[in-house]
């Protein structure tokens, strides 16, 4: 969501609320413990953010805690140094990597476990430390993003028009049945779509493409004449969305939308970290990476050349996903 709120603010006629919006952005420091902290990198050039996606079981709790969030949606976003593209690349929660000790710790000190094990244990620290160590491509920013936050969200725009593929009974109360074909979604219904996964061959890697669909929806949707043109609409949308997201201490809103007001939705890529399937190990059913593969796109994004990597080797994951 940060791509649609710079792009909007920056390109929409929405830069007077620019300095109220990144006032009201919670805060962390997910830096602090990695080598003394970094300082922020400035915006000009490529830029990498993690966007952590989280289902909170205490939605008042703090993001830097252990054992208080579950990240169920990992995303590691490139934009590129022109600033008019965005790829967005999704990690399998279950992903089976190197877990550092702590996250001050040398890459390779910890065991091997699902990567947002990560989180659970060490909070937003410790999940950038484990997705550097992973990726090899150092972090700039950091959002986490609360789902739950989402159905505000949705519902000042109006609702999403999501596409479910198989008629779905939802497996959460009040056990909403989802119809085979093009579904319009209050923020309610969007949020309990995104979180089926039981019902699909494909498990997790089901809900993490409805995610991407999801996202996309609201994209769209934001970006659409109707909420551009329609202040109070446009107002309620970028509150809800502020509302939902806490920060790193360097992210300015101001400076990224006048880097980025070129920026737009429909310049996303979605793709998902190359892997090799689910397989079981220690009693667990894991994702296992495709090693060689995803070594080279991680490089791509280090040298800033994601377009020729997604043109030679990857399918958008919104189509299915490798």
């Amino acid at each position: 969501m940060v791509v649609l709120v710079l792009a909007l603010v920056g390109g929409g006629g929405a830069w007077f609320y620019t300095r109220s919006l990144n006032s009201d952005l919670a805060r962390t420091d997910p830096f602090s413990e990695i080598t003394g902290g970094r300082p922020a990198k400035t915006v000009d050039g490529a830029l990498n953010i993690l966007l952590v996606g989280s289902d909170s079981r205490d939605p008042d709790a703090p993001v830097e805690e252990a054992s208080k969030w579950r990240a169920d949606t990992i995303i590691v976003m490139h934009i590129p140094s022109d600033h008019r593209s965005a790829y967005l690349v999704s990690i399998p929660r279950d992903l089976y990597v190197p877990i550092p000790e702590a996250a001050n710790a040398e890459c390779g000190s910890g065991n091997r476990g699902k990567i947002n094990a990560a989180f659970a244990f060490g909070g937003l620290p410790l999940a950038v430390r484990t997705v550097e160590c992973f990726t090899d491509v150092r972090l700039d920013h950091v959002m986490a993003i609360d789902f739950a936050g989402f159905k505000q969200v949705t519902d000042a725009l109006g609702g999403v028009d999501l596409k479910v593929e198989r008629t779905t009974t939802s497996i959460h109360k009040p056990f909403r049945t989802f119809e085979k074909g093009t579904n319009h979604m209050n923020g309610a219904e969007a949020l309990d779509w995104i979180r089926q996964r039981k019902q699909f061959p494909d498990g997790d890697f089901a809900r993490m493409r409805h995610q991407q669909e999801f996202l996309r929806a609201l994209m769209d949707k934001a970006a659409s004449s109707g909420t551009l043109t329609n202040p109070p609409k446009l107002n309620a949308f970028l509150r809800a969305t502020t509302d939902a997201v806490t920060v790193d201490q360097g992210f300015s809103l101001a400076d990224m939308a006048l880097q980025f007001r070129n920026l737009r939705g429909e310049n996303l890529t979605f793709v998902t970290s190359p892997h090799a399937g689910s397989e079981t190990i220690n009693g667990e059913s894991v994702v296992v990476s495709d090693r060689e593969k995803a070594l080279a796109m991680y490089q791509a994004i280090t040298a800033d050349t994601m377009a020729e990597w997604v043109q030679a080797n990857e399918k958008p994951a919104d189509s299915g996903g490798s």
